[in-house]
């Protein structure tokens, strides 16, 4: 009987102790300025969420995966080449080495995100390489999301051809980013689909403003663009700025709702903090839109 109890009491005790130990991670992210957005407030997130998060990236304005990957055969054929050194003068293998980290994040650039020929052969020399270095470490693709609706032109889909709207885009960035998780056998992070299942919503879908003047307009009057997901438009030194592909508040948040739910297990619908950009309202329906998302199954292969 003591006996039993004693065995018990160890595992007990080493339950405890490995949650305890999985309240500290260390992610590592390689993207561009789609991933900022998305993990914008991973921080304030897992923070409420009792998890200690220290987070390392390596992220480029409008980094394809082709380019990331010659950053590395540069940075390998001469450690000594400041060209190779383009994440604030280091080069990836010295980030990746700096310690172990427990989740590492890869993404493609969004304008070639729907064409699966670019992330070829780029995603599994990028695997390979970071797999090298952090063999313990669970790897997860990163799937963005398709422009705005009202876009003036959308991602590529073969070659030079373009989707000819966001419903095409998004099909053909989701299929693409399918098949690369399955040729890698990683775990997605399916921001693209909560996007999505927003911007497709009878209620909750952005809806273009036919009724702004363009050709009159000045600052600071903006079209409306309640529940927009993206940047939209915006005034810059007296000039009407338009971005369809970014995120704006709104779009980080969900963005990170899904990273925050995909790589800890989150339980989105109890999380308290939202940016004070988005209403309760919508907050509560993110997270609905989140939770259905649900945590993937296939865990990420070593």
């Amino acid at each position: 009987m003591l006996l039993r109890f004693k065995i018990c009491l160890l595992v007990l005790c080493s339950i405890c102790f490995t949650a305890q130990a999985q309240k500290k991670y260390r992610l590592f992210i390689i993207g561009n300025s789609f991933s900022q957005n998305a993990a914008t407030f991973l921080p304030q997130l897992t923070k409420e969420g009792g998890i200690e998060l220290e987070t390392g990236r390596a992220e480029l304005g409008g980094c394809s995966m082709e380019r990331h990957w010659k950053l590395v055969e540069t940075a390998e054929k001469d450690t000594s080449d400041p060209a190779g050194k383009a994440y604030g003068g280091k080069s990836l293998r010295q980030l990746l080495s700096n310690g172990t980290w427990d989740i590492v994040t890869i993404q493609q650039y969004s304008l070639l995100s729907g064409d699966p020929e670019t992330y070829r052969p780029y995603a599994r020399k990028l695997y390979d390489f970071i797999r090298s270095i952090q063999p313990n470490a669970k790897i997860y693709i990163h799937q963005i999301w398709a422009y705005r609706s009202d876009a003036k032109s959308f991602g590529r889909i073969a070659g030079e051809k373009r989707a000819v709207d966001a419903a095409d885009m998004h099909q053909h960035v989701r299929a693409a980013y399918h098949t690369i998780a399955d040729e890698l056998n990683i775990a997605l992070i399916p921001v693209g689909d909560a996007f999505r299942a927003i911007t497709t919503d009878p209620t909750w879908a952005y809806k273009k403003d036919k009724t702004f003047n363009f050709e009159t307009a000045v600052s600071p009057a903006l079209p409306d663009q309640t529940n927009s997901l993206h940047v939209g438009y915006r005034w810059n030194n007296n000039k009407l700025d338009f971005d369809a592909n970014h995120a704006n508040k709104a779009g980080c948040y969900l963005g990170s709702l899904v990273w925050y739910q995909t790589l800890f297990g989150g339980d989105v619908k109890k999380v308290q903090f939202k940016p004070a950009e988005v209403s309760e309202e919508m907050a509560a329906q993110f997270k609905k839109v989140v939770a259905g998302l649900g945590v993937p199954v296939r865990s990420a292969a070593r």
